[in-house]
């Protein structure tokens, strides 16, 4: 079951983090801009709030929660709810994945990777960043 309680809970902190460390947030943006296709159809997991999907040029996200979406949809994010494990698309549709520390809240990463894969096109490739559990951050 999607752990989305926090999100659905602390979506307003959760923005207000980015803007009081902006510094921090762009060196995550430059750092990710630098791993994605400069064209193509990019769909982002975990998309959230669209934090990450609207400056770097990924249109569409899904999310399992309703209220982190409404701000992706304001920011000119087509989204959707649904969950990593079983993404709403068809085979073979976008060039490029991105997946920003979403992994860790997954019920299932083998299976997100796998629907990750499966919405690939063949040349298709995915950017997942995350927090390492031994850092001070983690």
């Amino acid at each position: 079951m999607a752990r989305i309680a926090p999100f659905e809970n602390y979506h307003q902190q959760y923005e207000k983090w980015f803007s009081a460390h902006e510094t921090a947030y762009h060196s995550e943006l430059l750092a990710i801009r630098a791993l994605l296709p400069w064209h193509g159809l990019g769909l982002e997991v975990g998309v959230g709030t669209g934090r990450f999907a609207a400056p770097l040029g990924v249109s569409i996200g899904i999310d399992p929660s309703h209220a982190m979406l409404h701000y992706a949809a304001r920011r000119g994010i087509r989204s959707a709810q649904a969950i990593a494990e079983a993404l709403p698309f068809a085979d073979a549709t976008f060039d490029y994945v991105l997946v920003v520390t979403s992994i860790c809240f997954v019920d299932d990463p083998a299976l997100m990777l796998s629907e990750v894969r499966r919405v690939l096109k063949p040349a298709g490739s995915v950017c997942v960043g995350f927090i390492d559990r031994e850092t001070p951050l983690g």
